[in-house]
């Protein structure tokens, strides 16, 4: 079995080529209850490794077949920060990768290991994830294995978010009545205001999951991007755009809505009707509205947003 697939075309990190480094079993220290694989235990370690040897191997005869590769993503069936080699495979990659850039997603639990730590600090782009910021939500949503505490997780996030020189980006994950309260969307933003990051990806269920638990709809999703303090960049991410509703927006309905929260152009198809839709362009042709990108994702907002930031 090949550890290595795609190219997948994201939206978010560009052409992906993928590294699973548990390509044959699952093999976590997280049990999530909306994890697209089967149920398993947590575990602490991978008991299953495969050789950095195959995995470069595997690499080398991918990117000869595919030439255009934005970036090379480490994942897992699993947790990848668990792979024992990481160092090592990291290290390996940049003697190859050339002008691509190096992607993690991880779960963020091993980050209180200060070799993980320092091995994440090598990479060009990392994603950690914070489904909850309180405990009880915590073990709840992503039952995680003994010993995993969130509040570990999240001064972890913090201090490599202070030191990291790439990209960081943080990803939630909504279920519905488990971490969507108004109170742990409260202790998520207090966590998230210390937190130095790219962009701030908030989804939901989109794939059959492990348990029975369901998903939030788009517009579920965008109250709650609502809730979170305006400067946080958060990014909505979802695939049910097209079952939202629209509504009708004034001119000051829109500047009011991307002043609180920078919409992308999935968002306002999704939000806005036929005649609002027309109000955006004709705010957006006056120079009233500007769009900015935050790593291939392009997000619009009040003019004046900009100038009282290049202000500050």
């Amino acid at each position: 079995m090949s550890t290595i697939f795609g190219p997948v075309h994201s939206r978010r990190f560009g052409v992906s080529l993928g590294i699973d480094l548990s390509a044959s079993t699952k093999q976590c220290n997280f049990d999530c209850l909306y994890c697209e694989l089967a149920p398993a235990p947590a575990m602490a370690y991978q008991h299953t490794v495969t050789p950095v040897e195959t995995i470069i191997t595997d690499l080398k005869e991918a990117l000869d077949k595919h030439s255009i590769i934005d970036v090379i993503t480490i994942t897992a069936n699993g947790e990848p920060t668990m792979y024992p080699h990481l160092t090592k495979l990291i290290e390996q990659l940049d003697t190859i990768k050339d002008s691509i850039q190096t992607l993690i997603l991880s779960n963020s639990a091993c980050l209180s290991d200060p070799t993980v730590f320092d091995t994440l600090l090598k990479l060009d782009q990392v994603k950690l994830s914070l489904d909850a910021a309180t405990p009880a939500v915590f073990k709840k949503i992503d039952r995680p294995d003994e010993g995993i505490e969130i509040g570990i997780i999240i001064e972890s996030i913090t201090r490599f978010s202070n030191l990291f020189e790439g990209k960081l980006f943080i990803e939630i994950l909504f279920v519905k009545g488990v971490n969507d309260t108004a109170e742990e969307v409260k202790a998520l933003n207090s966590a998230l205001l210390s937190i130095h990051c790219e962009r701030i990806d908030i989804g939901t269920i989109d794939r059959p999951p492990a348990y029975a638990v369901q998903g939030l709809s788009f517009e579920e999703l965008y109250l709650l991007s609502r809730s979170f303090d305006p400067e946080l960049p958060i990014h909505i991410v979802s695939r049910t755009h097209t079952s939202a509703s629209v509504s009708t927006y004034s001119d000051d309905d829109i500047l009011t809505t991307l002043d609180k929260r920078p919409l992308t152009q999935d968002d306002i198809r999704a939000l806005f009707d036929t005649e609002s839709k027309q109000r955006f362009e004709n705010l957006l042709r006056q120079g009233k509205i500007t769009q900015i990108e935050r790593s291939n994702v392009i997000f619009f907002t009040p003019s004046k947003n900009i100038d009282r930031k290049r202000a500050k």
